[in-house]
């Protein structure tokens, strides 16, 4: 018996290999072409439609907002309507309470479109002042009024669902340290109003 050595066996296993594998490579570059064709064209249509959805979302962001400016305008209209019959009846109006009386009559629907639309006014006077909500254009010393306190309000401000729109411009009382401690004297200390008791 003749023993064949490694070397031949390799030659011998060589020519059928070569021979089956290019028919398997090209079915398989076959299949994975027809599947980058497929994942191509699946990538295609996803991205046209991105860029649809994109313009689409864009028009509806803008039709909305178009909805809601012409809903709120149409809610404004009325009391436009009623500020110009105000004017129109001034000249003949007799006496100036008739016309005061119409301005706050368009003043009072006004506010009360403001509020059906979440606005609602920042109350300030004799309140604590809050940087979140006032904003301080002066101060003035009361000693007979705490530190801090909203002595007047110089323009009014309004919150739309709770986020401030524009802050209330106030003035406030800003005590000097020797009134401070005068104000501090006067006020009976839990002891002392115990003992009063």
């Amino acid at each position: 018996m003749k023993h064949k050595k490694p070397q031949e066996e390799k030659e011998q296993k060589e020519p059928v290999a070569k021979s089956v594998e290019p028919e398997k490579t090209s079915t398989a570059i076959e299949d994975l072409q027809k599947e980058k064709d497929e994942l191509f064209g699946k990538l295609q249509r996803v991205s046209a439609d991105y860029i649809n959805y994109q313009k689409r979302v864009s028009k509806q962001t803008a039709d909305t907002i178009a909805y809601e400016k012409e809903k709120i305008i149409k809610t404004l209209l009325p009391a436009l309507d009623n500020f110009e019959h105000t004017l129109q009846n001034a000249a003949s109006a007799e006496s100036t309470d008739v016309l005061i009386k119409g301005i706050r009559i368009v003043y009072d629907q006004i506010l009360g479109i403001l509020k059906s639309h979440g606005v609602e006014r920042i109350e300030s006077l004799g309140e604590k002042f809050d940087p979140a909500l006032h904003e301080a254009v002066s101060q003035k010393a009361e000693s007979e009024k705490e530190e801090n306190i909203v002595l007047e309000e110089f323009q009014k401000g309004y919150k739309l669902n709770g986020r401030v729109l524009r802050p209330s411009r106030v003035i406030i009382n800003k005590l000097s340290q020797e009134k401070k401690l005068e104000q501090t004297e006067q006020e009976p200390t839990s002891d002392e109003s115990a003992d009063a008791e």
